[in-house]
């Protein structure tokens, strides 16, 4: 693991995945989402900022889970909310830290 200065980022060691690519929020109330983002505490996947309803943060502040991955095909990336921190990843290798 190279060294990541977010904690919470530093301690994934799997990155969770969508179990499906819909947003199970927005499902419950037929709303409409951008993108999707992956809980890293509990997989729940959840809907993006760019969203109008913005789940993934409103996940993130209730409970606490620090942790979202894009659930983008193609998007490879990690954010912690708490420290506002990037990562990149790539299969099968460790976590790469993004600067800004």
């Amino acid at each position: 693991m190279p060294d990541v200065t977010c904690s919470h980022i530093g301690a994934i060691t799997t990155v969770r995945h969508a179990k499906r690519h819909q947003c199970d929020e927005c499902v419950k109330i037929g709303a409409r989402w951008v993108h999707l983002r992956t809980c890293q505490e509990c997989g729940a996947t959840r809907c993006c900022d760019d969203s109008p309803n913005r789940h993934a943060t409103e996940h993130a502040r209730a409970s606490k889970h620090p942790v979202i991955a894009s659930a983008e095909r193609g998007e490879r990336w990690l954010y912690c909310y708490p420290d506002d921190a990037f990562a990149e990843y790539r299969l099968r290798d460790s976590l790469n830290v993004m600067t800004d």
